[in-house]
């Protein structure tokens, strides 16, 4: 079984014994959604460390669009609660990268790939997307990527 996968239950847990409402309502969010992955497909199967950290970071980026979308539309309890299960999913994710490591990273690809302008775009992001796993939001990878191509 996957140890994220138990540390979410384990930290249910606690929040329920401790009765926080958010981070009980976030990790049972968090462990449905798991879920669903799970079985989704063809068959059911146990996903791995990885994959759940996929979920989580799907599910996280779902939080800062809604806060998003509360706060432009002057909701601002929301947002606030929307940001409030973001932080607490953040804590489950692989730290994110600073601009410098992935400008390096992204250098690093497209020396690998040899791409030059922006039709090399596709193969340079194949190459970084598995290296980002859930440390780098994909806009933010494509943005530099796309700013790297354009200068070079």
């Amino acid at each position: 079984m996957a140890e994220l996968k138990d540390r979410l239950r384990a930290d249910l847990s606690d929040a329920m014994r401790a009765r926080d409402q958010v981070r009980m309502r976030t990790l049972r969010m968090a462990l449905t959604s798991i879920t669903k992955e799970e079985v989704a497909g063809d068959s059911a199967r146990e996903l791995s460390d990885d994959e759940i950290v996929s979920v989580l970071t799907q599910e996280a980026k779902k939080r800062r669009e809604a806060a998003k979308a509360f706060s432009d539309a002057g909701r601002a309890e929301q947002a606030a609660a929307e940001r409030a299960e973001g932080e607490v999913l953040a804590g489950y994710l692989p730290a994110q990268l600073s601009d410098d490591e992935l400008a390096a990273l992204v250098s690093e690809a497209i020396a690998e790939t040899g791409a030059s302008g922006m039709q090399g775009m596709g193969q340079v992001m194949k190459t970084l997307t598995p290296r980002m796993a859930g440390r780098a939001d994909g806009a933010r990878v494509a943005a530099e990527v796309r700013r790297r191509l354009s200068s070079a």
